[in-house]
């Protein structure tokens, strides 16, 4: 999916934030599921994004500098996994050598259930689990 398509889906609801894990940042809402870098942690636990660079609330942006002062992400672990395969293969004509190497990137599956503010829950509440 585009990054512009992904920020229109946003435009229409009251609450996003855009956050960075992973050295990657995420444009989130209340119920979205994403992909990030590995996390510590088991399917079911608790997990707190506290680096958030914007928050989106009724149309009006908190923009940080570089992150916004009480402003967290609450999620849980969904499913730790590992991404597709990506080979590595190189060859040297006429030299009779050759390479591959395969590797996977360990992943964690996040679902955002609410936002935070000052350390109080937002109103949005959390999101229907499954």
């Amino acid at each position: 999916m585009a990054s512009g398509a992904r920020r229109r889906k946003h435009e229409g609801s009251k609450l996003f934030a855009v956050i960075k894990t992973g050295g990657k940042q995420y444009s989130v809402a209340v119920g979205d599921t994403i992909t990030v870098m590995t996390l510590e942690g088991n399917p079911g636990d608790r997990v707190t994004f506290d680096r958030v660079l914007m928050l989106s609330q009724d149309g009006e942006p908190a923009l940080g500098t570089p992150f916004v002062d009480g402003a967290s992400v609450a999620g849980q672990i969904v499913e730790q996994t590992r991404g597709p395969k990506a080979i590595a293969f190189k060859k040297r004509r006429r030299k009779n050598s050759k390479r591959k190497h395969g590797h996977r990137q360990d992943l964690t599956l996040v679902r955002i259930t609410e936002f935070l503010t000052s350390g109080v829950e937002s109103s949005v509440g959390t999101a229907p689990s499954e």
